[in-house]
Protein backbone atom coordinates (compact mmCIF):
# COMPACT_ATOMS: atom_id res chain seq x y z
CA UNK A 1 0.00 0.00 0.00
CA UNK A 2 1.81 3.39 -0.75
CA UNK A 3 1.80 5.67 1.69
CA UNK A 4 3.09 8.51 0.00
CA UNK A 5 0.94 11.35 0.43
CA UNK A 6 1.89 15.61 0.68
CA UNK A 7 0.36 17.32 3.49
CA UNK A 8 0.05 21.11 3.26
CA UNK A 9 -1.77 23.98 5.79
CA UNK A 10 -2.71 26.88 3.97
CA UNK A 11 -2.41 30.04 6.11
CA UNK A 12 -5.93 29.87 6.74
CA UNK A 13 -5.82 27.05 8.72
CA UNK A 14 -7.24 24.40 5.85
CA UNK A 15 -5.58 20.85 5.90
CA UNK A 16 -4.96 19.55 2.23
CA UNK A 17 -3.91 15.85 1.53
CA UNK A 18 -2.95 14.87 -1.78
CA UNK A 19 -2.01 11.88 -3.14
CA UNK A 20 -0.60 11.10 -7.18
CA UNK A 21 -2.19 7.86 -8.33
CA UNK A 22 -1.51 7.79 -12.07
CA UNK A 23 -2.97 4.34 -12.87
CA UNK A 24 -6.21 6.34 -15.02
CA UNK A 25 -7.10 9.89 -15.83
CA UNK A 26 -9.21 10.73 -12.91
CA UNK A 27 -9.51 12.57 -10.24
CA UNK A 28 -11.41 12.71 -6.82
CA UNK A 29 -12.02 15.60 -4.68
CA UNK A 30 -13.21 15.89 -0.73
CA UNK A 31 -13.82 18.47 1.17
CA UNK A 32 -14.84 17.25 4.78
CA UNK A 33 -15.78 19.80 7.64
CA UNK A 34 -15.79 18.69 11.40
CA UNK A 35 -19.30 18.45 12.22
CA UNK A 36 -21.85 15.82 12.69
CA UNK A 37 -25.01 15.02 14.67
CA UNK A 38 -22.50 14.40 17.58
CA UNK A 39 -22.24 18.23 17.45
CA UNK A 40 -26.35 19.11 17.75
CA UNK A 41 -27.73 19.81 21.05
CA UNK A 42 -31.47 18.91 21.78
CA UNK A 43 -33.63 21.21 19.79
CA UNK A 44 -30.93 21.30 16.71
CA UNK A 45 -30.68 17.42 15.74
CA UNK A 46 -30.55 16.72 12.01
CA UNK A 47 -28.98 20.47 11.49
CA UNK A 48 -26.03 18.72 10.08
CA UNK A 49 -27.88 16.54 7.55
CA UNK A 50 -30.01 19.78 6.45
CA UNK A 51 -26.85 21.85 5.87
CA UNK A 52 -25.67 18.92 3.80
CA UNK A 53 -28.82 18.96 1.60
CA UNK A 54 -28.91 22.92 1.79
CA UNK A 55 -25.03 22.83 0.01
CA UNK A 56 -26.65 21.49 -3.28
CA UNK A 57 -28.90 24.40 -3.54
CA UNK A 58 -26.74 26.81 -5.54
CA UNK A 59 -24.84 30.04 -5.17
CA UNK A 60 -24.98 32.99 -6.61
CA UNK A 61 -21.97 31.78 -9.13
CA UNK A 62 -23.58 28.10 -9.57
CA UNK A 63 -27.42 28.52 -8.71
CA UNK A 64 -29.26 25.54 -7.97
CA UNK A 65 -29.93 23.22 -11.14
CA UNK A 66 -26.92 24.50 -12.73
CA UNK A 67 -24.10 22.40 -10.26
CA UNK A 68 -25.58 18.92 -11.63
CA UNK A 69 -25.65 19.28 -15.18
CA UNK A 70 -22.03 20.91 -15.28
CA UNK A 71 -20.62 18.00 -13.14
CA UNK A 72 -23.09 15.39 -15.67
CA UNK A 73 -22.00 17.14 -18.35
CA UNK A 74 -18.14 17.19 -17.77
CA UNK A 75 -18.10 13.17 -17.04
CA UNK A 76 -17.76 13.17 -13.36
CA UNK A 77 -19.98 12.15 -10.50
CA UNK A 78 -20.40 13.87 -6.56
CA UNK A 79 -22.44 13.14 -3.67
CA UNK A 80 -22.12 13.86 -0.05
CA UNK A 81 -23.23 12.28 3.43
CA UNK A 82 -23.45 13.25 6.72
CA UNK A 83 -22.38 10.97 9.80
CA UNK A 84 -21.57 11.31 13.24
CA UNK A 85 -18.91 12.78 13.27
CA UNK A 86 -18.45 14.49 10.06
CA UNK A 87 -20.10 15.78 6.75
CA UNK A 88 -18.20 15.27 3.40
CA UNK A 89 -18.67 16.21 0.27
CA UNK A 90 -16.96 14.91 -3.20
CA UNK A 91 -16.68 15.13 -6.97
CA UNK A 92 -14.73 12.48 -8.74
CA UNK A 93 -13.89 13.79 -12.23
CA UNK A 94 -12.10 13.19 -15.34
CA UNK A 95 -8.43 14.59 -14.60
CA UNK A 96 -9.10 17.33 -16.97
CA UNK A 97 -12.17 18.93 -15.49
CA UNK A 98 -11.29 18.84 -11.80
CA UNK A 99 -11.16 22.51 -11.55
CA UNK A 100 -14.89 22.68 -11.53
CA UNK A 101 -14.92 20.53 -8.58
CA UNK A 102 -12.78 22.90 -7.10
CA UNK A 103 -14.22 25.90 -7.91
CA UNK A 104 -17.72 24.91 -6.89
CA UNK A 105 -16.43 23.75 -2.96
CA UNK A 106 -14.25 27.07 -2.82
CA UNK A 107 -17.61 28.93 -3.68
CA UNK A 108 -19.88 27.11 -1.32
CA UNK A 109 -17.87 27.15 1.28
CA UNK A 110 -19.14 30.55 1.95
CA UNK A 111 -21.74 31.78 -0.65
CA UNK A 112 -24.37 29.19 -0.60
CA UNK A 113 -27.64 31.27 -0.22
CA UNK A 114 -29.98 28.96 1.81
CA UNK A 115 -32.69 30.61 -0.17
CA UNK A 116 -36.38 30.59 2.34
CA UNK A 117 -38.34 28.91 -0.36
CA UNK A 118 -35.38 26.26 -0.64
CA UNK A 119 -35.23 25.69 3.22
CA UNK A 120 -39.26 24.99 3.37
CA UNK A 121 -38.69 22.52 0.23
CA UNK A 122 -36.16 20.55 2.20
CA UNK A 123 -37.78 20.79 5.50
CA UNK A 124 -40.48 18.49 3.27
CA UNK A 125 -37.94 16.39 1.51
CA UNK A 126 -36.71 15.67 5.05
CA UNK A 127 -39.52 15.20 6.90
CA UNK A 128 -40.90 12.52 4.12
CA UNK A 129 -37.67 10.43 4.34
CA UNK A 130 -37.92 10.76 8.12
CA UNK A 131 -42.04 9.72 8.01
CA UNK A 132 -40.16 7.05 5.40
CA UNK A 133 -38.05 5.58 7.91
CA UNK A 134 -40.24 5.45 10.51
CA UNK A 135 -42.11 3.08 8.50
CA UNK A 136 -39.15 0.72 8.74
CA UNK A 137 -39.31 -1.51 11.66
CA UNK A 138 -35.22 -1.52 12.20
CA UNK A 139 -35.11 1.87 12.23
CA UNK A 140 -37.68 2.06 15.10
CA UNK A 141 -35.96 -0.48 17.58
CA UNK A 142 -32.47 1.21 16.35
CA UNK A 143 -33.53 4.74 17.35
CA UNK A 144 -34.72 3.40 20.68
CA UNK A 145 -31.72 1.64 21.35
CA UNK A 146 -29.69 4.89 20.66
CA UNK A 147 -31.92 6.72 23.11
CA UNK A 148 -31.51 3.50 25.30
CA UNK A 149 -27.42 3.54 24.74
CA UNK A 150 -26.69 7.05 25.55
CA UNK A 151 -28.57 9.22 28.38
CA UNK A 152 -25.98 12.27 27.82
CA UNK A 153 -23.82 11.95 24.49
CA UNK A 154 -25.43 13.14 21.61
CA UNK A 155 -25.13 10.23 19.73
CA UNK A 156 -28.27 9.39 21.44
CA UNK A 157 -30.03 10.67 18.45
CA UNK A 158 -30.38 9.16 14.91
CA UNK A 159 -28.28 11.61 11.89
CA UNK A 160 -31.45 12.75 10.38
CA UNK A 161 -32.72 14.36 13.58
CA UNK A 162 -35.95 13.84 15.57
CA UNK A 163 -39.08 15.21 13.87
CA UNK A 164 -39.81 17.90 16.25
CA UNK A 165 -36.62 19.75 15.41
CA UNK A 166 -37.42 18.89 12.19
CA UNK A 167 -40.45 20.99 12.14
CA UNK A 168 -38.85 23.32 15.02
CA UNK A 169 -35.53 24.93 13.05
CA UNK A 170 -35.52 27.98 11.24
CA UNK A 171 -33.42 28.79 7.72
CA UNK A 172 -31.49 31.37 10.11
CA UNK A 173 -30.45 27.88 12.39
CA UNK A 174 -29.31 26.51 9.74
CA UNK A 175 -27.17 29.41 7.89
CA UNK A 176 -25.47 30.01 11.41
CA UNK A 177 -24.14 26.40 11.30
CA UNK A 178 -23.46 26.93 8.51
CA UNK A 179 -21.35 29.85 9.37
CA UNK A 180 -20.07 28.69 12.25
CA UNK A 181 -18.74 25.26 10.81
CA UNK A 182 -18.08 26.08 7.15
CA UNK A 183 -15.14 27.67 7.91
CA UNK A 184 -11.37 26.71 6.22
CA UNK A 185 -9.76 25.96 9.44
CA UNK A 186 -12.45 23.58 10.08
CA UNK A 187 -12.02 21.60 7.11
CA UNK A 188 -9.75 19.29 5.24
CA UNK A 189 -9.74 18.77 1.37
CA UNK A 190 -8.44 15.46 0.40
CA UNK A 191 -6.99 14.95 -3.17
CA UNK A 192 -5.98 11.39 -5.38
CA UNK A 193 -5.58 10.61 -8.59
CA UNK A 194 -3.69 12.12 -11.90
CA UNK A 195 -2.36 15.08 -11.59
CA UNK A 196 1.05 16.93 -10.67
CA UNK A 197 1.11 17.80 -6.51
CA UNK A 198 3.52 21.29 -7.35
CA UNK A 199 0.33 22.52 -9.95
CA UNK A 200 -2.32 21.05 -7.87
CA UNK A 201 -0.93 22.81 -4.75
CA UNK A 202 -0.55 26.14 -6.24
CA UNK A 203 -4.21 25.71 -7.93
CA UNK A 204 -5.68 25.06 -4.12
CA UNK A 205 -3.92 27.99 -2.91
CA UNK A 206 -5.54 30.18 -5.33
CA UNK A 207 -9.33 28.66 -4.85
CA UNK A 208 -8.96 28.48 -1.16
CA UNK A 209 -6.23 30.33 0.57
CA UNK A 210 -7.73 33.70 -0.16
CA UNK A 211 -11.16 32.47 2.78
CA UNK A 212 -10.74 34.47 5.80
CA UNK A 213 -10.51 32.01 8.60
CA UNK A 214 -13.28 31.72 11.51
CA UNK A 215 -13.58 30.81 15.23
CA UNK A 216 -12.64 27.21 15.68
CA UNK A 217 -15.94 26.04 16.00
CA UNK A 218 -16.76 24.63 19.49
CA UNK A 219 -17.52 20.66 19.76
CA UNK A 220 -20.09 19.09 22.24
CA UNK A 221 -18.31 17.39 24.55
CA UNK A 222 -20.76 15.06 26.64
CA UNK A 223 -19.06 12.08 28.12
CA UNK A 224 -21.64 8.89 28.45
CA UNK A 225 -21.11 7.92 32.44
CA UNK A 226 -20.77 4.16 32.65
CA UNK A 227 -23.92 2.18 32.49
CA UNK A 228 -25.15 0.15 35.91
CA UNK A 229 -27.35 -2.38 34.55
CA UNK A 230 -28.62 -4.35 31.32
CA UNK A 231 -31.33 -2.72 29.83
CA UNK A 232 -34.45 -4.32 28.12
CA UNK A 233 -36.94 -3.15 25.56
CA UNK A 234 -39.52 -3.50 23.43
CA UNK A 235 -40.95 -1.58 20.37
CA UNK A 236 -44.60 -2.59 19.11
CA UNK A 237 -45.16 -2.42 15.37
CA UNK A 238 -46.82 -3.08 12.22
CA UNK A 239 -44.91 -6.03 10.48
CA UNK A 240 -44.86 -9.58 10.81
CA UNK A 241 -41.01 -10.34 11.33
CA UNK A 242 -39.30 -10.12 15.41
CA UNK A 243 -36.53 -8.56 15.34
CA UNK A 244 -33.68 -8.03 18.18
CA UNK A 245 -30.54 -5.75 18.84
CA UNK A 246 -28.30 -6.64 21.23
CA UNK A 247 -25.67 -3.33 21.58
CA UNK A 248 -22.47 -3.20 23.53
CA UNK A 249 -20.07 0.00 24.33
CA UNK A 250 -17.64 0.08 22.05
CA UNK A 251 -14.31 2.03 21.93
CA UNK A 252 -13.56 4.99 19.92
CA UNK A 253 -11.41 4.59 16.89
CA UNK A 254 -7.92 5.17 18.57
CA UNK A 255 -8.31 3.01 21.35
CA UNK A 256 -5.85 0.09 22.09
CA UNK A 257 -8.89 -2.28 21.74
CA UNK A 258 -9.75 -1.34 18.41
CA UNK A 259 -7.93 -3.84 16.47
CA UNK A 260 -8.39 -6.91 18.65
CA UNK A 261 -12.49 -5.85 18.29
CA UNK A 262 -12.31 -5.94 14.68
CA UNK A 263 -11.00 -9.45 14.60
CA UNK A 264 -13.60 -10.77 17.46
CA UNK A 265 -16.11 -9.01 14.78
CA UNK A 266 -14.96 -11.31 12.04
CA UNK A 267 -15.03 -14.17 14.26
CA UNK A 268 -18.52 -13.71 15.62
CA UNK A 269 -20.14 -12.29 12.29
CA UNK A 270 -17.69 -12.26 9.15
CA UNK A 271 -16.15 -9.60 8.29
CA UNK A 272 -18.19 -6.79 6.72
CA UNK A 273 -18.72 -7.17 2.68
CA UNK A 274 -17.69 -11.19 2.42
CA UNK A 275 -19.49 -14.13 3.09
CA UNK A 276 -20.12 -14.75 7.11
CA UNK A 277 -21.57 -18.41 6.41
CA UNK A 278 -18.55 -19.69 8.16
CA UNK A 279 -18.64 -17.30 10.93
CA UNK A 280 -19.92 -18.38 14.62
CA UNK A 281 -22.77 -16.72 14.61
CA UNK A 282 -24.20 -17.76 11.50
CA UNK A 283 -23.01 -21.61 12.44
CA UNK A 284 -24.50 -21.46 15.96
CA UNK A 285 -27.81 -19.50 14.91
CA UNK A 286 -28.70 -19.51 11.20
CA UNK A 287 -28.04 -23.25 10.65
CA UNK A 288 -29.32 -24.57 13.31
CA UNK A 289 -32.68 -22.52 12.31
CA UNK A 290 -33.35 -20.75 15.65
CA UNK A 291 -32.98 -16.89 13.07
CA UNK A 292 -33.19 -16.22 9.85
CA UNK A 293 -30.43 -14.41 9.69
CA UNK A 294 -27.81 -12.44 12.64
CA UNK A 295 -25.12 -9.73 11.68
CA UNK A 296 -23.15 -7.52 13.49
CA UNK A 297 -20.88 -4.34 13.13
CA UNK A 298 -19.06 -1.17 14.74
CA UNK A 299 -18.33 2.14 13.32
CA UNK A 300 -15.36 3.71 13.92
CA UNK A 301 -16.16 7.06 15.63
CA UNK A 302 -14.36 9.60 17.93
CA UNK A 303 -16.03 9.54 20.77
CA UNK A 304 -16.99 5.66 22.15
CA UNK A 305 -19.94 4.05 19.88
CA UNK A 306 -21.63 0.73 20.06
CA UNK A 307 -21.36 -2.55 18.88
CA UNK A 308 -24.30 -3.95 17.46
CA UNK A 309 -25.53 -7.70 17.11
CA UNK A 310 -29.04 -7.85 15.15
CA UNK A 311 -30.94 -10.76 14.77
CA UNK A 312 -34.19 -11.53 12.63
CA UNK A 313 -36.39 -14.37 14.08
CA UNK A 314 -37.82 -16.97 12.38
CA UNK A 315 -41.94 -17.07 12.80
CA UNK A 316 -43.06 -18.91 16.11
CA UNK A 317 -39.71 -18.83 17.83
CA UNK A 318 -39.11 -16.22 20.89
CA UNK A 319 -36.09 -13.69 20.61
CA UNK A 320 -34.83 -15.20 24.30
CA UNK A 321 -33.82 -18.51 22.76
CA UNK A 322 -31.23 -16.53 20.44
CA UNK A 323 -29.92 -14.46 22.73
CA UNK A 324 -28.68 -17.34 24.84
CA UNK A 325 -27.27 -18.65 22.03
CA UNK A 326 -25.76 -15.42 20.99
CA UNK A 327 -24.43 -15.43 25.52
CA UNK A 328 -23.01 -18.58 24.62
CA UNK A 329 -20.98 -17.93 21.66
CA UNK A 330 -20.06 -14.87 23.50
CA UNK A 331 -19.16 -17.19 26.80
CA UNK A 332 -17.07 -19.59 24.46
CA UNK A 333 -14.32 -16.54 23.42
CA UNK A 334 -14.49 -15.58 26.77
CA UNK A 335 -13.26 -18.67 28.10
CA UNK A 336 -11.03 -20.00 25.59
CA UNK A 337 -8.69 -18.56 23.73
CA UNK A 338 -9.93 -18.88 19.80
CA UNK A 339 -7.57 -21.27 18.01
CA UNK A 340 -4.63 -19.31 16.09
CA UNK A 341 -5.74 -20.66 12.95
CA UNK A 342 -9.78 -19.09 13.36
CA UNK A 343 -8.06 -15.79 14.11
CA UNK A 344 -5.74 -16.05 11.12
CA UNK A 345 -8.62 -16.77 8.78
CA UNK A 346 -10.63 -13.89 10.61
CA UNK A 347 -7.43 -11.30 10.67
CA UNK A 348 -7.07 -12.13 6.34
CA UNK A 349 -11.16 -11.72 5.93
CA UNK A 350 -10.63 -8.05 7.93
CA UNK A 351 -7.84 -7.45 5.27
CA UNK A 352 -9.55 -8.34 2.40
CA UNK A 353 -12.09 -5.98 3.13
CA UNK A 354 -9.75 -3.66 4.20
CA UNK A 355 -7.80 -3.68 1.23
CA UNK A 356 -11.11 -4.28 -1.50
CA UNK A 357 -12.41 -0.71 0.58
CA UNK A 358 -9.38 1.25 -0.16
CA UNK A 359 -8.47 0.33 -4.10
CA UNK A 360 -9.93 2.76 -6.19
CA UNK A 361 -9.03 6.74 -6.37
CA UNK A 362 -12.55 8.17 -4.83
CA UNK A 363 -11.93 5.54 -1.95
CA UNK A 364 -8.02 6.39 -1.47
CA UNK A 365 -8.91 10.11 -1.80
CA UNK A 366 -11.99 9.36 1.26
CA UNK A 367 -10.02 7.12 3.64
CA UNK A 368 -7.08 10.47 3.51
CA UNK A 369 -9.97 13.08 4.79
CA UNK A 370 -11.82 10.00 6.94
CA UNK A 371 -8.65 9.20 9.06
CA UNK A 372 -8.08 12.51 9.65
CA UNK A 373 -11.70 13.19 11.04
CA UNK A 374 -11.16 10.34 13.70
CA UNK A 375 -7.57 10.25 13.72
CA UNK A 376 -4.66 10.64 11.42
CA UNK A 377 -3.60 8.76 8.09
CA UNK A 378 -1.39 6.46 10.13
CA UNK A 379 -5.26 4.77 11.01
CA UNK A 380 -4.70 4.16 7.23
CA UNK A 381 -1.44 3.10 6.51
CA UNK A 382 -0.88 1.26 10.04
CA UNK A 383 -4.07 -0.62 9.56
CA UNK A 384 -3.54 -3.99 7.91
CA UNK A 385 -0.25 -3.99 10.70
CA UNK A 386 -2.29 -3.23 13.33
CA UNK A 387 -4.35 -6.52 12.68
CA UNK A 388 -1.72 -8.54 12.11
CA UNK A 389 -0.50 -7.67 15.24
CA UNK A 390 -3.82 -8.97 17.30
CA UNK A 391 -3.18 -12.50 19.15
CA UNK A 392 -5.78 -15.12 20.14
CA UNK A 393 -5.54 -13.72 23.93
CA UNK A 394 -6.31 -10.28 22.85
CA UNK A 395 -9.34 -11.02 21.36
CA UNK A 396 -10.41 -13.71 24.60
CA UNK A 397 -9.43 -10.26 26.74
CA UNK A 398 -11.39 -7.77 24.49
CA UNK A 399 -14.41 -10.18 24.88
CA UNK A 400 -14.18 -10.47 28.46
CA UNK A 401 -14.01 -6.77 28.77
CA UNK A 402 -17.14 -5.30 26.55
CA UNK A 403 -18.98 -8.02 25.51
CA UNK A 404 -20.73 -7.86 29.53
CA UNK A 405 -24.49 -8.66 29.94
CA UNK A 406 -24.72 -5.43 32.46
CA UNK A 407 -23.67 -3.19 30.32
CA UNK A 408 -25.86 -4.17 27.12
CA UNK A 409 -29.06 -2.62 26.06
CA UNK A 410 -31.39 -5.72 24.66
CA UNK A 411 -34.01 -4.29 22.60
CA UNK A 412 -36.57 -6.45 20.62
CA UNK A 413 -39.57 -5.08 17.48
CA UNK A 414 -42.43 -7.25 18.28
CA UNK A 415 -45.03 -7.12 15.65
CA UNK A 416 -48.66 -6.07 15.81
CA UNK A 417 -50.00 -7.67 12.72
CA UNK A 418 -49.72 -7.02 9.06
CA UNK A 419 -50.61 -3.56 8.46
CA UNK A 420 -52.15 -2.65 11.99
Amino acid sequence: MSKSITKVTLKNGMKVMLKEIHTAPIISSWIWYKVGSRDEPTGKTGISHWTEHMMFKGTKKFPNGILDKAISREGGRWNASTSRDSTRYYETMPAAKIDLALRLEADRMTKSIFDPKEVASERTVIISEREGSENEPMFQLSESMLHASFRVHPYQHEIIGDMADLHSITRDDLYSHYRTYYVPNNAVLSLAGDFDTKIMIKRVRELFEKIPAGSVPPRLARPEPERKGEVRLTVEGPGETVFTQVAYPFPNATHEDYFPLQVLESLLNGASGLSYKTCRLYRALVDKGVVVDVSGWSESTIDPFLYRFVMVHRPNTKPEQAIKILDAEIQKLQDTPAPAAEIHRAVKQARAVFAYGSENITNQAFWMGYTSMISDYSFYTSYLDNLAKVTPKDVQRVAQKYFQPNKRVVGSYIPTGKGS
